[in-house]
Order: C-alpha cells, then sequence, then structure tokens
C-alpha cells in the first residue's frame, strides 16, 4: 500500500471508476463533440451546429441536502439526473439548446460502484437533454468527507442564435401563462423537508402515509428533477415562446418574475393545476403556513412559460406532439402602482 493510499486516497479506484463509467459517458456522445474521456479538457467543436449568431449560455448548479436522502436510501442513481436538470433548464430558461455537461463528484471515500451509479444518473440526464457529457472530476477528500457522504454539482453550456434568445424584455401584457407539472420536489427546499421528517417527527423514508396513496415517503422525496430541455426547445425554436421561467429555490413567487420586466405583474390561478400529494402531505406534517409553502417549494409545477395569445393554440399542439402535459395558469398584465410582480389568487 502506497503512502497516499495510506493517507485515505485510492488512485487505483480512481482509475477503475473510469473504466466502469466509459460506456455511459459514451451514449451522450452528439454532434460537435470531439475526443473523448482521457484529455485534460473536454472538446466540443461550435462548427458543427451552424448557428448564425451563437450566445453561450451556462449554467452551474448542485443537488443540495437532497443528497442526503440519497445517502439514506443508499440510492444513488438518481441524484444525477437531478444535477443534470438544474443545469439545463435554467439555460433552457433562455432558450439555449444544452450541448455539454461536466460534473464534480467530492466523496469521503471513491466507491467505485457507488459513483459509477451517481455518473450513470448524469449520464441519463444528458440524454435526457440531449447534452454530451465531455468530462468530470471525482475529488476523494477523506479528511473533508465522512467515508460514505458526497457531494454533487454539474456545469452545462448551451447555445442559442442571438436572434432567438429570451430576455425579460420579450413577455407583453396579455400573454398566457402554461405551468408545465413537475415530478415532486425536484431540489429544492430540502433543508425544510428533512427538519419537517427527522428533526420534528421521527418519520420513516419506508413509511407509506395515506396523503401519498401507496408510495413510500422515500420514494416521493427522492423523484428525480424533471429535464424539460427536449418538450419546450421545438417551441422556442419555432418562436412560439415569449419567456420561460424554471421553478427552483424561491418557488413560484422567487422564480416567475425574473422572466419579465418591472412594468408586468403575473396573476395566477393556484386552482388551475392538480396539488401534488407530497406537498400537500409536507404542509400537513410540518403545520406550513400556505405562504411558506409558495416561497419554498414548486408546488407542483417545474416550468411556467409566457405565450402570445395568438400563438397559443400552436404552442399547446406543439407541447402535446411531445406528450408533454401543461396547464393554462394565467396570464400577465400591466403591473398595479405598488402591485408585486406575481399575484396568485
Amino acid at each position: 500500500m502506497s503512502r497516499y493510499q495510506e493517507a485515505g486516497v485510492d488512485v487505483n479506484a480512481g482509475y477503475e471508476l473510469v473504466s466502469r463509467i466509459k460506456r455511459a459517458v459514451a451514449t451522450t456522445n452528439r454532434p460537435g463533440v470531439v475526443g473523448g474521456l482521457g484529455s485534460f479538457g473536454g472538446l466540443f467543436d461550435l462548427g458543427m451546429l451552424h448557428v448564425k449568431h451563437p450566445i453561450l449560455v451556462s449554467g452551474t448548479d448542485g443537488v443540495g441536502t437532497k443528497l442526503l436522502i440519497a445517502q439514506r436510501m443508499n440510492k444513488h442513481d438518481t441524484v444525477g439526473i437531478d444535477v443534470v436538470a438544474m443545469c439545463v433548464n435554467d439555460v433552457l430558461a433562455q432558450g439555449a439548446e444544452p450541448l455539454f455537461f461536466l460534473d464534480y463528484i467530492a466523496t469521503g471515500h471513491n466507491d467505485p460502484g457507488k459513483m459509477a451509479d451517481i455518473v450513470s444518473g448524469v449520464a441519463t440526464g444528458c440524454r435526457q437533454a440531449g447534452a454530451a457529457l465531455i468530462g468530470g472530476e471525482t475529488a476523494e477528500m477523506p479528511d473533508m468527507y465522512a467515508k460514505e457522504e458526497y457531494d454533487l454539482a454539474g456545469t452545462v453550456t448551451g447555445v442559442v442564435d442571438k436572434s432567438a434568445m429570451l430576455t425579460a424584455d420579450l413577455p407583453a401584457a396579455g400573454d398566457i401563462l402554461l405551468g408545465l407539472p413537475s415530478t415532486g420536489l425536484h431540489s429544492n427546499g430540502f433543508s425544510l423537508v428533512r427538519q419537517i421528517l427527522f428533526k420534528d417527527h421521527a418519520i420513516k423514508l419506508t413509511d407509506r402515509p395515506a396523503e401519498l396513496m401507496g408510495q413510500t415517503v422515500g420514494a416521493a422525496i427522492l423523484a428525480p428533477t424533471k429535464i424539460y430541455v427536449q418538450a419546450v426547445l421545438p417551441l422556442v425554436r419555432q418562436g412560439l415562446v415569449h419567456g420561460i421561467s424554471h421553478i427552483t429555490g424561491g418557488g413560484l413567487i422567487e422564480n416567475v418574475p425574473r422572466m419579465f420586466g418591472d412594468g408586468l405583474q403575473a396573476v395566477i390561478d393556484q386552482q388551475s393545476w392538480p396539488q401534488l400529494p407530497i406537498f400537500n402531505y409536507l404542509r400537513r406534517l410540518g403545520n406550513l403556513p400556505l405562504a411558506d409553502c409558495w416561497a419554498t417549494f414548486n408546488m407542483g409545477l417545474g416550468l411556467v412559460i409566457a405565450v402570445a395569445p395568438t400563438k397559443l393554440a400552436a404552442a399547446q399542439t406543439a407541447l402535446k406532439k411531445q406528450d408533454q402535459e401543461f396547464y393554462q395558469i394565467g396570464a400577465l398584465q400591466e403591473r398595479p402602482t405598488g402591485a408585486a410582480k406575481i399575484e396568485i389568487k
């Protein structure tokens, strides 16, 4: 055993991990990828895209304390989808097509099987988004993390033609707001979730409360984040969308106003889409004020798009063609003096 191994870092485990993940990474290849794993940097050829005036759009994010749930459940093959989703849905909000992704895993002990499960999930997310996984890093840091702990983050780079870029200047009064359903909590609000489940109560992840209709608590809260790229990018390319909001931390209250200017207000009917059981369960269990729920959780909507009334029918048809559910949840109007940028009625 080398002194480095005695210090807690096994480079051979790193070599084994690279060998395990090569096949999964290869499944994410797309036009523009140059070379493969093993170089010092990931390469991508923008010249293959034939974009007139390319604007690169990058986003970086992590999974947060949802990882603690995955570690409790010893289930590591879906959090990779989460980290990709958090990044690609963000660049989609600018109208960008995700091109390539880089992941970063930090852990107390490099277990090649566990790390390969994580990267397999990343590859799944990349395939769903049409992005190539062209590089990453697994850092073994035994004095920074406990043996079973890890953190996961990623970065995506996308591209949009300047003429098609979505900015806050595009949405207008009268635009219709369509909400696309979430799969659950996605990857936000987990510090509050864990407090409710494990500190305020002694909930087991294997419990099956009546509100969850047969689903375990663990399965409900670990459900991977929805990736909306394949469903929504066609609408962007057809010029059917004025704005996109990815509903992440801060919920609808924080995120919907980010896609339009200060002169507008979003008016949303909270009865226009079905409430997912997990939110009702957490609200009851945590005795949460409704205002806290709106400001913390996505409340069943993962993406909101603004569409001109004249293009509504075409947008609805395009979403149906992609088998993407949606709800007409409200509209934009001129913002009354002194009013908030969003009103949920």
